[in-house]
């Protein structure tokens, strides 16, 4: 089992940056892989970054590219998203999702445990 906490959300004007942090519990963090997603209101949730179980390959959706980062500490059982450049349309609620099996970054149908979410608002 494994419990996910987001922090770090809040508002910012467009071209600010944000990071946020996900906390989990539990000592077999270092062998999930980790994503973000995030969901607009009336829309679907969407893949936003992932990293691998060891922190060595980064995914990233087309429209993060370049502007967002993701990363994780294992000693600290926590993984961040530093977000850059922000936009408008990056306003959300953002979750973090752990993947036990280390496949399927891009579907949130393949991440076994999610956080609550952190609200993002990007004011233009």
């Amino acid at each position: 089992q494994v419990q996910l906490v987001e922090s770090g959300g809040g508002l910012v004007q467009a071209g600010g940056s944000l990071r946020l942090s996900c906390a989990a519990s539990g000592r077999t963090f270092s062998s999930f892989a980790m994503g973000w997603f995030r969901q607009a209101p009336g829309k679907e949730r969407e893949f936003v970054a992932a990293i691998s179980a060891n922190g060595g390959v980064t995914y990233y959706a087309d429209s993060t590219k370049g502007r967002f980062t993701i990363s994780r500490a294992n000693a600290k059982n926590t993984v961040y998203l530093q977000m850059s450049s922000l936009k408008p349309e990056d306003t959300a609620v953002y979750y973090c999702a752990a993947n036990r099996w280390g496949n399927g970054y891009y579907s949130r149908t393949t991440y076994d445990y999610w956080g609550q979410g952190t609200q993002v608002t990007v004011s233009s």
